[in-house]
Formats: structure tokens, sequence, C-alpha cells
């Protein structure tokens, strides 16, 4: 069962950033597009973002665009997601997962535990 690994959430001021961070012990994301996801208590979850397999195009939801901006690394194995601008209404708990083709049809990956992003004063 393939499984990705977030990092990088914590609690963080209104406007402040995170670097989140998302990566595979025991196999390789080159080759497939990742999506991040996130579900905050209560509400439905949510596609935030995706990058290609060959991080040549990325696209995200609107809430989150021009503050949000996803990148990979393939040499590290590593795939990020820079979240500048927080609002309180991001907080959530943030997921990666693997895709075939643009994080559409059912993902490669199982859900992990995800990171948890919290914008609070």
């Amino acid at each position: 069962q393939l499984q990705l690994v977030e990092s990088g959430g914590g609690l963080v001021q209104p406007g402040g950033s995170l670097r989140l961070s998302c990566t595979a012990s025991r196999f390789t994301l080159n080759g497939y597009a990742i999506g991040w996801f996130r579900q905050a208590p209560g509400k439905e979850r949510e596609r935030v973002s995706c990058i290609s397999s060959n991080g040549g195009i990325t696209n995200y939801v609107d809430s989150v665009k021009s503050r949000f901006t996803m990148s990979r690394d393939n040499a590290r194995n590593t795939v990020y997601l820079q979240m500048n601008s927080l609002k309180p209404e991001d907080t959530a708990v943030y997921h990666c997962l693997l895709f075939r083709g643009l994080c559409s049809g059912v993902p490669l990956s199982s859900w992990g535990q995800g990171t948890q992003v919290t914008v609070s004063s």
C-alpha cells in the first residue's frame, strides 16, 4: 500500500507562512502527479492544489490562488506546498496523494495522517 508522508504543519498567526513537505521513503514520486488536499472540522475534503509529474503544470483552488505555490524536487523525492498570507480559514489537516493523471480519479496512494495547519492569533 503506497503512502506518502506529510510534514511541516504547525500553528501560525494570520498573515504568516508555512511550507509543507510531502515525501515517500519506499518509492519514487517521479512520474506521478501529486495533489494536496485539506479537511477542516465539519467541512468537506477539498483539493487545494495539484502538480503534474514534471512540475510543468500546477493548479489551485480559487481560495488559495496567489497565496500558495506548489513545487517539486524530484532529486529529493519531495513535493512542497508553500503557503503565504495564511488565513484562519486555511486551518485544516493537509494531506498529499499520488495520482497517475493530473490529480483526477482514484489516487494511487492511501490517505495518511496528514499534517495539521492551524492559523490563529
